[in-house]
């Protein structure tokens, strides 16, 4: 059994099969078997304990030919052993917010140190070119444990990964947090970012296209109801 939160390098074999799950979204036992490079036996004792304890979940894909395969993926009860930015602290101050001012107060109060903080960052990117910058965005997001990783497209664009939210908790109450990191990566970028998958809509992680030569443009998102 799992226990406690996990680092970027896992002790035990359960913990590097969760960590692969993360990265990758969905894996077969044959997929886990190569990354891992123990036998199919090995892999399955160890996804029945992990389903056993509530961390995984599989589902069944039909094939055109043969056996149906299992895919393996992460449950929401895996997502409180990954580092976590939302504390305590920072859900009682949005609370406190929200019932003063609702959800434009909150929206209001984040904008502030999104401009802040990005006013602070500039200086990572200042000169550098467009490859540069995502590499350097890529980074930052990364130091504040969200698991980022980016690669240059055909086309030109780029496309950062997110393969875990350091803030799920507080997102899901407080959908506005999740305008944030593209408004502050177009700041730092200085281009169009469009979000493609989401985490909070069951995907296995949020993915950014950064549209090379495009100008920013206005973000929305959908926001609860008061």
């Amino acid at each position: 059994m799992i226990t406690k939160p996990l680092g970027e390098i896992p002790e035990k074999t359960q913990e590097a099969i969760v960590m692969h799950l993360k990265r990758q979204g969905e894996l077969t036992v044959g997929d886990l078997c190569t990354f891992l490079g123990i036998t199919s036996m090995a892999v399955r004792r160890h996804l029945t304990v992990l389903q056993k304890d509530g961390l995984i979940e599989s589902r069944i894909e039909r094939q055109t030919r043969g056996r149906p395969t299992y895919k393996y993926k992460l449950t929401d009860k895996a997502e409180s052993l990954f580092p976590s930015g939302g504390s305590t602290l920072a859900v009682d101050l949005l609370d406190a917010v929200y019932e003063q001012a609702g959800h434009k107060g909150v929206m209001d109060l984040l904008t502030i140190r999104n401009k802040k903080r990005i006013e602070r960052l500039r200086t990572r990117v200042e000169g550098k070119d467009l490859a540069a910058r995502v590499e350097e965005v890529a980074k930052i997001f990364s130091e504040d444990g969200y698991m980022t990783e980016w690669e240059g497209l055909p086309d030109g664009n780029f496309i950062i990964y997110q393969r875990h939210c350091a803030v799920h908790d507080l997102a899901n109450q407080f959908r506005q947090l999740c305008l944030m990191e593209p408004q502050m990566m177009q700041a730092l970028l200085n281009v169009k970012v469009t979000r493609e998958k989401y985490i909070l809509r069951n995907d296995p992680l949020c993915a950014y296209v950064v549209h090379a030569g495009v100008a920013p443009s206005d973000l929305n998102i959908e926001l609860p109801s008061e």
